[in-house]
């Protein structure tokens, strides 16, 4: 190999190193921050799991839910659903590495019903006001 050779090979290793090294650092969290870029407005509720949790957000009559698992990894049942009283739920649910939702609901000032599950582990916050 002649040195052109060589240096290109090497500009290719560092570029692969570094690129890799910012997407480790740039992968999906687990926490607030999360579920915050997901959902807008101020968080009224989090509804915890023992394998994750739903993060419950409002803004102007609107109620946003999210599911975060936990540990990422293989794909696993992740599923999150917002019913407003006298609507039909939204729902998002499926084998997910990350997180279910969000989905968004216009409640107004009608109670809600939250629910969320990961894996095994379900919870709903049962028919509240926010």
């Amino acid at each position: 190999m002649d040195k052109s050779a060589i240096r290109r090979h090497m500009a290719l290793g560092v570029a692969v190193l570094t690129a890799s090294g910012l997407l480790s650092l740039a992968g999906p969290g687990t926490g607030t921050a999360e579920a915050a870029a997901l959902c807008s407005g101020r968080k009224v509720r989090t509804l915890p799991l023992s394998t994750g949790s739903v993060q419950i957000y409002k803004k102007r009559g609107y109620v946003c839910a999210v599911t975060l698992r936990k540990r990422q990894g293989a794909p696993t049942y992740v599923s999150v659903s917002v019913r407003a009283w006298r609507a039909r739920p939204a729902v998002d649910r499926g084998l997910f590495r990350h997180h279910a939702g969000p989905v968004t609901v216009h409640v107004g000032h009608r109670r809600v019903l939250v629910k969320g599950s990961v894996g095994s582990a379900s919870v709903s916050s049962g028919w509240i006001r926010l």
